[in-house]
């Protein structure tokens, strides 16, 4: 246990942002449901965050002149935030730009907002946490250096008179805001940047490194003619007089807020050869290569530590890190906020004034992957996941729960470092790399049972990328026939997890060899699942679609009627009923006709080499079927066992297809004669074992895998790489 009132504070913050796009409006709130849940308030004050960044938004509170405010929503989410103890940050405007009618680039925009503001004032006037404009530097560079969004502009005048009309806005709203309650605060965000570079473009990287804190010098007061950016500002044609609208009407923050991202340190390099060309570009004196400071082998101090120390020794104002996120896999995301709130209480220890940490993106984001510009937009989770509809906690809210009072989770996972911090971070000039890991093996291990197969081989590629100690076993350790050796292994082990990735898989065979089948795929399984309560070790099983006879003729979710058509089929119903029966917390994954990039042995590697072999390749034509790439089901497989979820889950890519549709779609991407394809029915194939024609999984928990065609994209892409990096010997 840790004194929590010693250590810097939990927020929460939900991604809100309405962005613009042209005419089109974007609203990450709309697309997440939260408007039209009424109980997504609850679920993050469980938290137990002291606050919570909400948005009352102008774009979705007034996109008319003059209208008539609907505070419903925000009405009742903040009375509730209240009612709970949790104390609102309130967003005006988040990555936005503004209604059309005062829209960012108008002199519109600072008054408007501060008119709106003073609305939000006087309706909750015991809100006393402000964020009026997030991010008002990221917001101007994405709208007016790099066109991304509204008003699209593309040169460094355009920024920066976007960012004086977000700054004026943010003094004004603020003053707006103080007329009704003289006690509120702002609490002001920004991205936490640095830049590094090479002797070269030192000159780059120091301006980068001044232009990093324009937002927070301008609100101060302090870009004067002694400011280091002076004569840039003016030589882009900002006029004397907007700035020195800020010297008299100073407003300084009562917390900076830095938002801290893998992608906020950045490197300069003339020496474009080394770099991909989408990084290429230049300043008008230089061309350089603008890359990401992580992927380079930095023989200097980087992170936010160091970058929260020097906004410390320049501004001498409480801090704190307002969000904490990283897209990647739920380990990686534990290590992140961990190291996060590592740091800040180290610093705190030292003197330095933090207040928070904030766990970012509590319901997921939409669209980022693209930066928000497109109608299609992808779901990302956060601390809930929202894919099933409705939020699920996932292992990062027990991780913020346990550190809001003072509990530091422990777990094996997190005795390991993030990838931000190894060798494999390094992407350009790998041959001059340090070796920097260091293998943790004090850990308790995650034991993969399955050596010899395709499933068991990929889950140990994959925890060793996402730096989760595993141990593969095969039959000769791991004998799943013998309990006496099951147990004794455990024992010697001391796993926090056991993934069985073994088990018979030959469905003909099984018609005859039914003895040995239920033993591998039934009687093993629940074996280990009776141990699981005495060891105190997670348990993950895989289960089949073939549990299904196919009769529904539509797609198949959990807790739909099993009634398999074969012994393979039946020995993994036995299997779900036994394993549930011995280990209500055990995990099983039913998943369907798996393919992936590191075996020979599945349907696509199959149709690959028949074709190019210029043979024909029998396909069945009626059988419909979801078929699952296994880096995905690995990866959203050690995701649920790290979020400790339990029972009958559904793991496929969604789509639907047939065999043949299948074969022909790969031999398309392969630029294969699909000619060679030959469709036929399920009965002209004679197979001992009876197949349902129509085993589609769909699930009601949560759609964890990408869509079947972005599987057969990555797939592609990922057999070429491994293709480049065999001797030529190998791929002739």
């Amino acid at each position: 246990m840790v004194d929590s009132s010693q250590s810097v504070e939990i927020w929460g913050g939900i991604e809100c942002t309405i962005n613009r796009v042209k005419d089109r409006y974007m609203d990450q709130l709309e697309f997440s449901g939260h408007y039209h849940r009424d109980k997504d308030i609850e679920l993050l004050a469980q938290i137990g965050i002291k606050r919570l960044r909400y948005p009352v938004l102008w774009e979705k509170h007034q996109l008319e002149p003059g209208s008539k405010i609907n505070w419903d929503i925000s009405e009742k989410n903040l009375n509730r935030l209240r009612e709970l103890g949790v104390d609102p940050i309130v967003g005006l405007v988040h990555h936005g730009s503004g209604p059309s009618y005062a829209s960012i680039e108008t002199d519109n925009f600072a008054s408007g907002l501060a008119a709106y503001a003073a609305q939000v004032a006087r309706k909750f006037p015991w809100v006393k946490y402000y964020t009026p404009v997030n991010e008002p530097l990221t917001t101007a560079r994405f709208c007016g250096l790099y066109g991304h969004w509204y008003p699209h502009g593309k040169s460094g005048k355009v920024f920066l008179n976007l960012l004086i009309n977000e700054c004026k806005a943010t003094v004004l709203a603020m003053r707006a805001i103080h007329e009704v309650n003289p006690e509120a605060q702002l609490i002001q965000t920004e991205d936490l940047g640095r830049t590094y570079s090479t002797p070269l473009l030192e000159y780059q990287a120091n301006f980068e490194n001044h232009r990093r804190w324009l937002s927070f010098d301008l609100m101060i007061g302090n870009v004067t003619p002694k400011h280091p950016l002076w004569h840039y500002l003016l030589s882009e044609g900002v006029h004397q007089e907007s700035l020195e609208f800020f010297w008299e009407n100073s407003c300084t923050p009562d917390i900076l807020g830095f938002n801290y991202y893998p992608t906020s340190e950045r490197f300069l390099d003339e020496d474009l050869a080394k770099y991909p060309i989408h990084t290429h570009g230049g300043n008008g004196r230089h061309k350089y290569a603008d890359v990401e400071a992580v992927r380079v082998d930095l023989d200097e101090e980087y992170g936010i530590k160091r970058l929260m120390r020097e906004a410390w020794e320049r501004f001498k104002l409480p801090m704190a890190v307002t969000e904490v996120h990283l897209g990647c896999t739920r380990d990686e995301q534990m290590r992140w906020i961990k190291e996060i709130y590592t740091a800040c209480n180290e610093l705190k220890s030292e003197s330095v004034d933090v207040r928070a940490i904030t766990g970012w993106a509590m319901l997921g984001s939409y669209g980022w992957n693209k930066l928000l510009t497109s109608e299609e937009v992808s779901y990302e989770p956060g601390i809930f996941d929202l894919s099933a509809g409705k939020p699920r906690p996932t292992a990062l809210a027990k991780l913020l729960q346990n550190l809001a009072v003072g509990e530091e989770l422990t777990h094996p996972v997190l005795e390991e470092e993030g990838w931000w911090k190894k060798d494999l971070r390094i992407l350009y000039f790998r041959q001059n790399v340090r070796q920097i890991s260091k293998e943790n093996k004090s850990s308790q291990p995650l034991l993969i049972i399955g050596k010899t197969g395709t499933l068991g081989n990929a889950f140990a590629r994959l925890c060793q990328l996402r730096g989760i100690r595993y141990e593969l076993l095969g039959r000769e350790e791991f004998d799943i026939s013998s309990p006496l050796v099951i147990e004794s292994v455990i024992k010697q082990k001391r796993p926090w997890a056991i993934v069985n990735a073994a088990g018979f898989v030959r469905v003909d065979d099984a018609e005859t060899c039914s003895g040995a089948c239920y033993v591998a795929n039934a009687y093993g399984p629940a074996y280990i699942a009776r141990l699981s309560q005495k060891y105190h070790f997670k348990f993950l099983t895989f289960s089949s679609d073939l549990v299904f006879d196919g009769l529904k003729k539509d797609h198949y979710d959990e807790a739909d009627y099993v009634s398999p058509l074969n012994v393979y089929g039946r020995s993994k119903a036995v299997a779900e009923r036994l394993v549930m029966e011995a280990d209500p917390f055990a995990l099983i994954i039913r998943t369907s006709a798996f393919f992936g990039p590191w075996d020979n042995y599945n349907f696509v590697t199959g149709v690959l080499n028949s074709l190019q072999a210029k043979s024909a390749f029998a396909a069945v034509k009626d059988v419909f079927i979801s078929p699952t790439y296994v880096p995905d089901l690995v990866n959203a497989s050690l995701d649920l066992m790290l979020d400790e979820e339990y029972g009958i889950w559904h793991l496929a890519n969604a789509g639907e297809t047939t065999w043949a549709l299948f074969a022909a779609d790969v031999a398309k991407r392969a630029n294969l004669d699909s000619s060679l394809i030959l469709p036929m029915s399920l009965n002209q194939f004679k197979y001992p074992a009876r197949r349902p024609k129509h085993s589609v999984l769909t699930s009601t928990k949560g759609m964890l895998l990408p869509k079947l065609e972005d599987a057969l994209h990555r797939y592609f892409n990922e057999q070429e790489l491994i293709d480049l990096s065999l001797p030529k010997s190998v791929t002739a």
